[in-house]
């Protein structure tokens, strides 16, 4: 079993719509059993708020199934108990490695890698109100991710 954790900001935005997009094409492909995902916050903003309005009106327009989600923190536990742990932007990886601590065991990997455009960040849509361009991003993170697992 994969165990998947997406890291963003503050869990309302990207992190979660990437656990709800991968989620989802993990069911389509019937692996339900082969993943465990989850997301989290680097942030303490959000802990406890579900996921934003305009993005989960973003995942509807997509049938996206939407998962009942509480924002929560990243904690150093985490390292231990997913094997990828998946940032969507540069500030994440920093906040990321300093909650983590060192990545020996290389889990810690940003979205856009595994698409082709590899250098590529995810953009807040918190700021750039753009849900729409964080979904197609994200999309083709997770079907990219998908298909290195495979």
């Amino acid at each position: 079993m994969y165990r998947i954790l997406f890291v963003c900001h503050g869990n309302i935005c990207r992190s979660t719509c990437a656990q709800m997009v991968f989620s989802d094409l993990v069911a389509k492909e019937a692996l339900p059993n082969d993943f465990f995902i989850d997301s989290a916050a680097t942030s303490t903003e959000e802990i406890g708020n579900p996921i934003y309005p305009p993005m989960a009106q973003t995942l509807k327009s997509h049938n996206i199934p939407l998962i009942a989600h509480q924002a929560r923190r990243l904690s150093r536990s985490d390292y231990e108990c997913f094997d990828y742990i998946i940032g969507m932007d540069s500030e994440n990886l920093y906040y990321m490695r300093r909650i983590l601590g060192e990545d020996l065991e290389h889990k810690i990997h940003l979205l856009m890698e595994y698409t082709q455009t590899p250098q590529a960040l995810i953009e807040d849509p918190w700021y750039t109100r753009d849900f729409e361009k964080a979904y197609i991003d994200i999309l083709a993170g997770c079907r990219g991710l998908l298909a290195h697992l495979r």
